[in-house]
């Protein structure tokens, strides 16, 4: 299914999703945008505060705005190897309530992965932007606990309701169906991406 999906892609549609000029991202070349957040690290704990602090804070400051075009997006810049999906989660979900009021403009680049994707993709649909050379690479959720048989069964119930959650949420914010994740997941093995069958997939909208 994902085959077909990224086989649909044609050379014209490879030009529409190619953007190098700056002023087609809505905003001047010369115009240097301060309201930037980075993850250039693994998705744990004490980075996902920092992040979820300053995405508030910048949601607050476009709620004093009295007008619509004064409101200024939030830049969320990315590239990471993953890491914690319990962490991922609480970023998303703050991003998701975030997006009520503030655009959040996603940029993948060097490498989005695991954990990284749902991110990239939770920013505004079509202000999701992705550095030509990113590598994005997808895999199903991996546990490293010991234990006996009984906290064993425990961890592997934990660890499907998990995955069912990421299936889910992916799902809402790309192209690919519920049923085109599992498929990909199943396969136990890191699904690389290039920057083009991101965009396809809907996990980005624009080449950069």
């Amino acid at each position: 299914m994902i085959k077909k999906l990224l086989d649909k892609l044609t050379t014209e549609d490879e030009k529409q999703i190619v953007l190098l000029d700056p002023s087609a991202l809505g905003k001047s070349a010369a115009e240097p945008d301060l309201r930037i957040i980075g993850m250039f690290c693994d998705v744990h704990e004490e980075k996902v505060a920092e992040i979820i602090h300053a995405m508030l804070y910048l949601n607050e400051m476009n709620k004093l705005e009295k007008k619509e075009e004064d409101k200024k997006p939030i830049e969320f810049y990315l590239s990471t190897y993953g890491g914690s999906a319990d962490d991922m989660f609480a970023l998303y979900d703050i991003m998701r309530t975030v997006r009520q009021d503030s655009e959040i403009h996603t940029l993948g680049l060097g490498k989005v992965m695991s954990a990284g994707v749902l991110l990239l993709a939770g920013g505004t649909k079509g202000k999701r932007r992705i550095a030509k050379n990113c590598r994005v690479m997808i895999h199903s959720v991996a546990a490293g606990n010991h234990g006996n048989l009984q906290d064993l069964t425990n961890e592997l119930g934990a660890i499907s309701d998990l995955q069912e959650m990421y299936t889910n949420a992916l799902s809402t914010e790309t192209n690919m169906t519920p049923s085109d994740i599992k498929e990909m997941l199943d396969r136990n093995v890191n699904v690389y991406l290039s920057a083009v069958e991101a965009v396809k997939l809907g996990i980005a909208d624009i080449i950069v």
